[in-house]
Parts: structure tokens; C-alpha cells; sequence
């Protein structure tokens, strides 16, 4: 379960970065980013791209790395817990939220609670035995 958690969680991100990098105008416009041209545009595609490509490649190299399951699904706590902090933040200091910007709080917070999920699984639960 944890290294197809993990695999999904990889491709999501893989589907992001190219999203934002093929379409930044789009992207950007769906969440309510407006991008100046020259430091706006390499900035968006460097966090917006490079970043979730790079968020992609942790996770996918964890799936296919058994010794790094553990470390990914900690990697995926900790990402996401700084993502829905900050979001949630944002819900209580800001209002006008577009549509997407709604379904990727709610998939972040869908991504924290399944990995704390498996992540406490597989360090804390103590495996059925013979009783």
C-alpha cells in the first residue's frame, strides 16, 4: 500500500509540474496568480515546475526504493502538514477563492491525513502475532 501511495503521490506531482510548465497562463489564472513577464515567468516555472518535478521524483523514487518508503511517507507528513498550514492560513486571512485553489486544499489535505495514516502503520503499529 505504501509504495502505491507513494507511486500516485510521485505521478500527481509529475502531472503538476508539467501542467504548470506547458500552460503557466492557465495555471497561474486558476489559482489567481498573475505572471510578469522575464523574473514572473522563470520564477513560476522554477517553483511551479521544477519544484513539483522535483516533489515527483522524491516520491517516485521512493515508491520503487524499498529502504526509502519510510522516509518518503515521512517527506509526504511533512510537505503536505507545511502545505495545509499555510493554505489553511490563507482561508482565514484572505477571501475570493477560485474553484481550484478549493480542490487542491482539499487534495492536500487528503495527501497529509493517508500518508500520517501509513506512516504511523508502518513505525508504530506493533504487527499481529500469534496470540
Amino acid at each position: 500500500m505504501n509504495r502505491l501511495f507513494l507511486a500516485a503521490v510521485g505521478v500527481l506531482y509529475g502531472v503538476l509540474a508539467v501542467w504548470c510548465s506547458v500552460d503557466p497562463e492557465g495555471t497561474s489564472q486558476s489559482v489567481g496568480l498573475a505572471i510578469q513577464q522575464g523574473s514572473g515567468q522563470s520564477e513560476y516555472l522554477t517553483v511551479y515546475g521544477g519544484l513539483e518535478a522535483g516533489l515527483s521524483l522524491v516520491f517516485l523514487a521512493s515508491a520503487l526504493t524499498p529502504k526509502l518508503q519510510h522516509s518518503g511517507l515521512l517527506h509526504c507528513v511533512l510537505i503536505h502538514a507545511g502545505l495545509v498550514s499555510f493554505r489553511t492560513a490563507g482561508f482565514f486571512l484572505y477571501t475570493g477563492f477560485a474553484p481550484l485553489t478549493l480542490n487542491l486544499a482539499g487534495g492536500e489535505w487528503v495527501l497529509l491525513v493517508v500518508s500520517a495514516v501509513l506512516l504511523y502503520r508502518s513505525c508504530c503499529e506493533k504487527p499481529a502475532g500469534p496470540h
